[in-house]
């Protein structure tokens, strides 16, 4: 089984941190907020018996620069381009949170993905939990801008993400944790930007999407979640969906619990 690390670079100059190992059938994997290379690396190496896993770094994470003046959605949808082309032209995909919801933009804008696996993309069409603000993005922005890292890390989790305050302190107790979530707060307005205002459904834009697509859930992940993934998979044609007993949004930790439908999905030859 082979492995290497290497760079790739986007339209505007930016150079991506990329990490392949494998053999087989090429599967990109995206990351959501707060994960870079190493929170990916488990599945990768989980899947790699099968399938190329190649993951990356988004922009303005780990190894990967940020050339961009703004946090435009498009940039991230080239530098993904990027890592496709390297790839020979076209892989699979597999998106976790709001890797799923940039997956599902690339999709929408025609990059050259075979095959689409998604884990709770983030969209809120359940009335359990509140919509957050229009200016969310704007508003953290500003408050990295300011240095204000822990009060942006403590904004996006409380209102984009809906985490209680209780859990949110409890997280902040754990220094270890806190502080690689303050190391990362400036890439947060990309997540927000990427999963679109209000995190509303893009109905309309997913019915457009023909590709082989697998949406996924945790069994113990909140409700709002699971209807998330029951709407992605309602309004993209044919699509399957399939929720993964015993699991919840962190699980990326527990990687072997993805590889069996994954294989299945992924790995498939015409």
């Amino acid at each position: 089984m082979t492995s290497e690390s290497l760079t790739v670079t986007s339209a505007d100059g930016t150079v991506i941190a990329v990490d392949e190992i494998g053999d087989g059938p090429p599967v990109v994997l995206i990351g959501g907020a707060f994960n870079d290379l190493s929170t990916v690396a488990g599945l990768a190496k989980t899947l790699a018996p099968y399938v190329t896993a190649i993951s990356y770094d988004r922009r303005g994470r780990g190894g990967s620069g940020d050339n961009s003046r703004d946090y435009d959605p498009a940039r991230e949808l080239d530098d993904l381009a990027a890592v496709l082309d390297h790839t020979g032209g076209s892989a699979s995909v597999f998106g976790h949170s709001s890797g799923a919801t940039l997956a599902l933009a690339a999709a929408h804008q025609g990059l050259a993905i075979d095959r689409l696996a998604l884990y709770e993309p983030p969209y809120v069409v359940d009335p359990s939990r509140p919509r957050p603000a229009d200016d969310v993005g704007a508003r953290i922005q500003a408050l990295v801008a300011q240095g204000r890292r822990d009060m942006a890390v403590t904004l996006f989790l409380t209102e984009q993400v809906a985490v209680p305050v209780e859990m949110v302190q409890v997280m902040r107790a754990n220094q270890p944790l806190w502080g690689w979530l303050t190391g990362l707060a400036h890439t947060l307005p990309y997540d927000v930007a990427i999963c679109g205002p209000g995190l509303a459904l893009p109905a309309d834009r997913l019915a457009t999407i023909a590709l082989p697509t697998l949406v996924i859930h945790g069994g113990d992940s909140p409700p709002w979640m699971a209807a998330a993934a029951t709407a992605v998979a309602a309004a993209i044609p044919g699509a399957r969906h399939l929720t993964l007993t015993g699991q919840d949004h962190g699980v990326l930790q527990q990687p072997d619990a993805l590889r069996p439908a994954l294989i299945d999905f992924l790995a498939w030859r015409s």
